[in-house]
C-alpha cells in the first residue's frame, strides 16, 4: 500500500484543482470534468466498467469490478465529486483549489476545498481496492465492488433518487458502503452509525401592504419584523426542545444500549468548544449529552432572518415584510413530509392580528437512516477497521453524524443495509475555509477498506 501512496497524493491533488462547485451554474462544466476525471482514475485503478451518467443535473460515476467468485456480495460504495463554495475566499490561508501540504501536530495535512468532503474520502477507495488485490494476490475483489459518486450532493442531490429508480438493476446490491463520514480522532477507531434527517421552511410575514414612516405609524400597526421575532423565539420552549405541534410524536427514543455506546466516545467539550464549535458556550435540549444533542436527537434551527432596511444610515420604517429560513434535523422514524404540517400549525398558533403569513416548505427533504448494529456486515466493518487501527473489534466506536445526505434513498430504493466508513474527523473544517483532511488518515481509510473487501466476502450470502 505504502508504496501506492504518492500516488494517491498526487491524484487527489489534481483532483482537487478542479472548482466541482455544483450550486453555482457557472461551475457546471468543472463538475462534468470532475467526473471525466473520476471516472480515468478509476480506470487506470482497473476496473473494467466505468461510465458517466447524465441526470438533469450534474453527472455521476458508475464504476463496477465484478469478482471471480460465485456467490459473493456485492457492495456498493457511495460518495460524491462535487463541493461547496469557497466564500469568503478571504479567510482561506492558501487559494483553496491549490492543494497546499502543512504539517500539523497529528502529520501532514492537506488543504483545500474537497479534501476530505468528498474527494478525499472517495480517493482512499483506488488505494484501498490496489491494496486488497495486493494483499490477497488477486486478479479481483473478493466481493463484486460498485461506486456510484454523485455530483449534486452539495446542492441537496435533487436529482439523486430517480436515477437510483432508474438504474435499479444496475445498482443491485447487498450492502451500501457510506464514504462520505469520518472518526472521533486521529488515534480512536470508530464508525458511523447514523445520519439525521432533514426538511426546510421558509416563512413570510406580511403586514402593512407597503413600508410606512415608523413616526406617523409606529406604535399603531403591527410591525412584521416584531411579529416574526417573536415567533422565532417561540420555536423552543425553556427546556430546548421544539414547539412544532406533534414535532416528538415519532421520534424513537435512545435506548439505554445506544446512550451508553455514546457515551463510550472519548469528548471534551471545553475542546470542542474552543475547537472545531467556536463557541462560547453549549445549548439545547435538556436532559441529553451535547454528543447526543449533535448526533441524535432532533433540532430545528434559524438559518437565517431579513427584511426591512439594512443599509448604511437611517431609513425610518415599518417594513411591510419579514423573512425567515429554517431547517430541521430529523432522527429515526420522523419523515420530512411530515413537517411542512407542523410549521403551519405552529406558525398559525402564534401569528398576531394583523399579520399574515406564508409558508413554502419544499417537497422532498431527506430521511434519517441507520445501520443495523448487530447485522454480520456491522461485524465485518468493525473487523476491518479494527485491523487498520492494530487493535480489536470491540475496541471499534460508535458514533452518529449529525448532519444529513441521501443515505435514505439508498435504502429505499435500493433495499440494501448500509455501512459507514470514511476518513474525516471534527477537525477537518468540511464547509468552512481552510478544509482539510489529515493524510495519515486517508492511509487508514484505505486499510479500512482493503480489509472490508476481505471481511465481507466470508459474510454469509443467500
Amino acid at each position: 500500500m505504502h508504496a501506492h501512496l504518492d500516488e494517491l497524493h498526487a491524484d487527489l491533488r489534481a483532483w482537487l484543482r478542479i472548482p466541482s462547485i455544483s450550486a453555482d451554474p457557472a461551475h457546471a462544466p468543472d463538475v462534468a470534468r470532475s467526473a471525466e476525471w473520476l471516472a480515468d482514475a478509476l480506470r487506470r485503478t482497473g476496473f473494467p466498467t466505468v461510465e458517466i451518467w447524465p441526470t438533469a443535473g450534474a453527472p455521476a460515476v458508475y464504476a463496477e469490478w465484478p469478482s471471480a467468485d460465485d456467490g459473493v456480495p456485492v457492495a456498493l460504495v457511495y460518495g460524491h465529486h462535487d463541493v461547496q463554495p469557497v466564500v469568503p475566499v478571504e479567510l482561506w490561508q492558501h487559494p483553496p483549489f491549490e492543494p497546499t501540504v502543512v504539517e500539523g501536530p497529528h502529520g501532514p495535512e492537506l488543504h483545500a476545498r474537497g479534501a476530505i468532503d468528498d474527494k478525499g474520502n472517495v480517493a482512499f477507495h483506488l488505494l484501498g481496492l490496489r491494496a486488497h488485490l495486493a494483499a490477497t494476490g488477486r486478479d479481483t475483489p473478493a466481493v463484486t465492488v460498485k461506486l456510484l459518486i454523485e455530483g449534486e450532493e452539495e446542492s441537496g442531490s435533487p436529482h439523486f433518487a430517480d436515477l437510483l429508480r432508474e438504474r435499479r438493476d444496475r445498482l443491485a446490491c447487498d450492502v451500501v458502503v457510506v464514504s462520505d463520514t469520518g472518526m472521533v480522532a486521529p488515534d480512536v477507531p470508530s464508525a458511523v452509525v447514523g445520519m439525521r434527517g432533514l426538511a426546510d421552511a421558509e416563512i413570510t410575514l406580511r403586514g402593512p401592504a407597503v413600508d410606512l414612516h415608523s413616526g406617523s405609524f409606529g406604535g399603531g400597526v403591527p410591525n412584521p419584523l416584531h411579529a416574526m421575532a417573536a415567533l422565532l423565539a417561540a420555536l423552543h420552549d425553556e427546556q430546548g426542545r421544539v414547539t412544532l405541534p406533534g414535532f416528538y410524536d415519532a421520534v424513537r427514543p435512545l435506548s439505554e444500549r445506544e446512550r451508553e455506546l455514546m457515551a463510550r466516545v472519548p469528548f471534551d467539550e471545553q475542546a470542542w468548544l474552543a475547537g472545531p464549535a467556536a463557541s462560547r458556550a453549549t445549548a439545547g435540549e435538556a436532559g441529553f449529552s451535547t454528543l447526543e444533542r449533535v448526533g441524535a436527537r432532533p433540532t430545528a434551527e434559524v438559518n437565517g432572518m431579513w427584511g426591512g432596511y439594512t443599509g448604511p444610515g437611517h431609513k425610518t420604517i415599518i417594513p411591510a415584510q419579514a423573512h425567515a429560513k429554517l431547517t430541521f434535523r430529523l432522527v429515526a422514524d420522523q419523515r420530512p413530509e411530515d413537517v411542512a404540517a407542523q410549521v403551519r400549525a405552529w406558525v398559525e398558533q402564534h401569528l398576531p392580528a394583523g399579520i399574515e403569513a406564508e409558508v413554502h416548505t419544499p417537497p422532498g427533504g431527506v430521511s434519517p437512516c441507520a445501520s443495523d448494529l448487530d447485522s454480520p456486515a456491522m461485524s465485518a466493518l468493525l473487523a476491518a477497521i479494527a485491523r487498520a487501527f492494530d487493535t480489536e473489534p470491540a475496541a471499534v466506536l460508535f458514533t452518529r453524524e449529525g448532519g444529513s445526505g441521501p443515505e435514505a434513498d439508498l435504502v429505499d430504493v435500493l433495499g440494501a443495509p448500509l455501512l459507514f466508513l470514511g476518513a474525516g474527523l471534527p477537525t477537518d473544517r468540511i464547509h468552512s475555509p481552510n478544509e482539510r483532511v489529515l493524510l495519515p488518515m486517508l492511509t487508514r481509510g484505505a486499510e479500512a477498506a482493503a480489509h472490508l473487501w476481505r471481511e465481507l466476502a466470508a459474510v454469509p450470502h443467500p
